[in-house]
């Protein structure tokens, strides 16, 4: 058990440090082959700090563990709206001017709501799997268009300043996206093994790791960049990057899990895991997204959305054990 625990500290510490170097490498590399800041943003930035999701719930399922995968993936989108936007929504008031985050909020939406179609009967088979990387792969061509005409939006500025800020020679970058891309995979497979020793070891299923343990370690580098982001006034990049994992996450990151062998899913990830994903996606809606108006996540809504986190991880421990 001490043995599973030091494993997952360190997996998820050194996923932490390789997710970044990965996101610097890949985002620098882009770079300096003339890419649009705004596309490097929503597709290479959004790929690397969805990649933690996405190596672990594809190795969880290859090593015959679906529950953590699925977990990893509900419970990461959970975390980044309750956890992560709650907290820095307390520590500073988020306002969002872009225009391209107001237009995904509703896909965002959308594509949660969709998320229950492959639920309903309890596992998510290869056709449906395949179904989901297809809606993701007509996603990531809307963000590429968004991406090459929308240069004077606001977030676009704020991606420049970024990637600005993290510039290094082609050489340097490329080492580090392959060497970032290695370690997550070193990592990934420590956490998982960690993980579901643990969820033996305390009697409870994986999928309840995944929604805790795991999906809070894998959602850490959402947490760190929306906070730096904050600081810096980057309210944009702050808002972009959380949206910009829940659709990755529910679209790639399962359907890459389901693609590998389909998952067969206990019932309450329907009743409880999804609805509360679903609620709080619409909750932040409500919350901030206007069209007419500037957009605002206040300190209350962020203690507002910290209660329902707090509320849903007793219920889960609750109901998981």
């Amino acid at each position: 058990m001490l043995l599973a625990v030091a494993a997952v500290l360190f997996g998820l510490a050194l996923l932490v440090w390789s997710a970044d170097r990965f996101v610097d490498g890949a985002a620098a590399t882009a770079n300096h082959f003339g890419m649009p800041p705004l596309l490097i943003g929503m597709v290479i930035i959004g790929f690397g700090t969805s990649a933690p999701e996405m190596v672990v719930s594809a190795l969880a399922s290859l090593q015959g563990n679906p529950g953590l995968a699925i977990g990893n993936a509900y419970g990461s989108n959970i975390t980044n709206i309750a956890l992560v936007l709650g907290i820095t929504a307390v520590l500073a008031p988020i306002a969002v001017s872009s225009q391209v985050l107001k237009r995904e909020m509703p896909i965002l939406i959308a594509v949660t709501l969709l998320a229950a179609w492959p639920l309903y009967d309890l596992t998510i088979t290869t056709i449906e799997a395949w179904m989901l990387l297809a809606i993701f792969a007509a996603y990531m061509g809307w963000s590429i268009y968004q991406g090459m005409r929308g240069k004077d939006d606001s977030l676009a500025g704020e991606f420049d300043q970024e990637i600005k800020a993290h510039q290094m020679p082609v050489r340097k970058a490329i080492v580090w996206l392959i060497i970032g891309l290695i370690l997550l995979v070193i990592s990934s497979r420590i956490l998982v093994w960690g993980a579901v020793d643990i969820a033996s070891a305390l009697g409870v299923s994986d999928l309840v790791i995944g929604l805790t343990v795991v999906a809070i370690g894998t959602s850490l580098p959402e947490l760190a960049s929306a906070i730096a982001a904050v600081r810096k006034n980057e309210h944009d990049l702050a808002f972009g990057n959380v949206i910009g994992s829940n659709m990755f996450n529910t679209l790639a990151v399962v359907g890459i899990a389901g693609v590998i062998q389909p998952i067969q899913l206990e019932a309450l990830v329907l009743s409880r895991d999804w609805l509360t994903m679903t609620a709080l996606t619409f909750l932040l809606a409500i919350f901030s997204f206007r069209m007419d108006r500037p957009t605002r996540l206040n300190r209350i809504q962020g203690v507002i959305l910290l209660l329902c986190y707090t509320s849903y991880t007793l219920y889960l421990l609750k109901t998981g054990f």
